[in-house]
């Protein structure tokens, strides 16, 4: 851990010098988790005990449920890793921490890398790598922009549906339509184990509808699985490549309550026919290995949010408004990100700015969602690919329905989109355009 610290700070003092110094609310946040890290009640680094930090108590408490080691071996074990943490983790941490108490003071509240030397230079550059397009900042925001425009105006008709207000705003039909469309009680153990089956039958489902809409499936499973320590929300792990293990749809268990409104978009973007398809799909093709298993930013999750689409485009949101609800904003939440992200890095926007666009733009005045400005803020460009990448999947869907007329195959489509693995934007263009001119 020392010699890993050590690099961190060396990378961190060079930045420094080249005056690339993160936000000060970023550090400032930086040194907030750290002390958590450390246990730190009070600013003496003195007072920090090796045995009340959790990197201490979880791997304890692991090294008890471990069959096989005798009582003497767990022992030795545990006092060997309090050695570590005692002469290593905390010293550096220690160091680390003090280096961000100097940062602090010189660091300013401009949240945009155009602040930096070439900063405008670099954001083009991950904008590149992120969408792999050469939009420029402009074009990006200008996009999302429209886009929210137009997705604020599909769900203006189904709160029409609904029977909603029309002169409410936006934020108040939000309120109504996850108040009445329920939600999951998972206060309790079984309420927990119940919501995991709740996914499971979500993913049953759209099974059922898949055989209309490809001609390839990955052939290794996808499992559900709660974390209790986590509020609700999912993410998606793919199986290693020796198949030891299924993938996964990780979701949070935890709270009381799941509402039910954004559930099944979230189960079709992490699992079936999101990110499962595309990345199990791609482990089990005859490519090179680095092909296997790489993701670029762009194609996964504009493949993901595609397939949020393709499952309301399959139906299975016909007898849901309020699902339909959660998938729009949800995507509306994508499109936001173009908007934000580009104002941020570009438009020279400050924190509280982008935080209140998205507030707006969402509906969302208790700023559930604002939060992730500050993801936006390191890692620019990142939230970028999800839109680009859908709409250009879309546009290619387009294109081949126009040229190949009644030959166009919906299944055939999807077959060329998903069976070359994860690649860049413009080779997927290449890609299609050879699909067509074959057919």
């Amino acid at each position: 851990v020392d010699d890993q610290v050590a690099q961190l700070l060396d990378g961190m003092v060079r930045r420094e010098e080249m005056d690339i110094i993160p936000p000060k609310f970023i550090l400032e946040m930086a040194r907030s988790v750290m002390f958590g890290y450390l246990g730190m009640r009070s600013p003496d680094p003195s007072l920090i005990r090796g045995e009340s930090l959790s990197i201490y108590s979880v791997f304890r408490d692991r090294l008890e449920s471990v069959d096989g080691l005798s009582e003497s071996e767990k022992a030795e074990m545990l006092g060997a890793a309090l050695d570590a943490i005692n002469e290593s983790f905390i010293p550096a941490y220690i160091d680390l921490l003090a280096y961000l108490d100097d940062l602090v003071r010189i660091a300013t509240d401009d949240a945009g890398v155009w602040k930096f030397p070439n900063g405008d230079a670099y954001y083009a550059y991950m904008l590149r790598s992120q969408t792999s397009t050469d939009m420029t900042p402009e074009e990006i925001h200008n996009l999302g922009l429209s886009e929210v425009d137009r997705i604020q105006g599909e769900m203006r008709a189904v709160f029409d549906e609904l029977g909603y207000p029309q002169d409410a705003d936006l934020g108040e039909l939000m309120d109504r339509v996850i108040q009445d469309g329920g939600y999951y009680n998972i206060s309790t153990p079984s309420g927990k184990e119940n919501l995991i089956h709740v996914y499971e039958e979500m993913l049953e489902e759209v099974d059922l509808y898949l055989d209309d809409f490809f001609n390839v499936r990955p052939q290794g499973e996808v499992v559900v699985i709660g974390h209790p320590e986590f509020g609700v929300g999912g993410y998606y792990v793919s199986a290693p490549m020796d198949g030891s293990r299924p993938a996964a749809f990780h979701t949070g268990i935890g709270g009381s309550q799941a509402y039910k409104f954004n559930m099944p978009t979230v189960a079709y973007h992490e699992a079936i026919p999101g990110h499962h398809f595309q990345i199990a799909i791609a482990q089990e093709m005859d490519l090179p290995l680095f092909r296997n298993d790489i993701v670029l930013n762009a194609y996964a999750e504009g493949w993901a949010l595609y397939a949020e689409r393709l499952a309301w485009e399959m139906g299975l949101y016909d007898d849901d408004p309020y699902g339909n609800i959660g998938r729009l904003h949800l995507e509306l939440l994508r499109a936001v990100r173009l908007v934000t992200d580009t104002g941020i890095h570009a438009m020279r926007w400050g924190r509280e700015e982008a935080k209140a666009y998205m507030n707006q733009a969402l509906g969302d005045p208790s700023g559930r969602w604002s939060h992730e400005v500050d993801r936006y803020i390191v890692l620019p460009a990142q939230a970028t690919g999800y839109k680009i990448g859908m709409l250009t999947i879309l546009e290619l869907r387009q294109d081949a329905m126009e040229a190949l007329g009644d030959q166009f195959d919906i299944k055939e489509f999807h077959t060329v989109i998903l069976g070359n693995g994860s690649m860049p934007l413009e080779i997927l263009e290449r890609v299609v355009q050879d699909y067509i001119d074959t057919k």
